[in-house]
């Protein structure tokens, strides 16, 4: 496993903590065009994707790792489908463990 430029696992409301920095979090795809990614976050944040598209279709959920350019953007570099069913409750959780007590068991 390549550590050397790690994404930390975040959601809506953890972004405004990296912003200029590399992250990971997952959306559910509201709207895509040629502009970009709008999504929902899984704590119910609006968000929207920037850069260059995947190749393939987009789930309902995808995962997104990049730079978060604000609180609220997030310029892609690697999308990942998650299907169309997500546990988003769970993954808050695994947010708040990546970003809390348990920081040092994460990348």
């Amino acid at each position: 496993m390549d550590t050397s430029n790690p994404a930390v696992f975040v959601n809506g409301g953890l972004m405004r903590m990296y912003v200029g920095r590399r992250i990971r979090t997952v959306i559910q795809v509201i709207q895509s065009d040629g502009g970009g990614v709008t999504g929902k976050s899984t704590d119910g944040h609006q968000l929207v994707v920037k850069g260059p598209q995947p190749g393939f279709p987009l789930t309902t959920f995808v995962e997104v790792i990049g730079i978060a350019d604000t609180d609220r953007s997030i310029r892609a570099e690697i999308w990942n489908n998650f299907g169309n069913t997500f546990d988003t409750q769970s993954y808050n959780q695994l947010c708040q463990l990546a970003n809390g007590e348990f920081k040092h068991l994460f990348i």
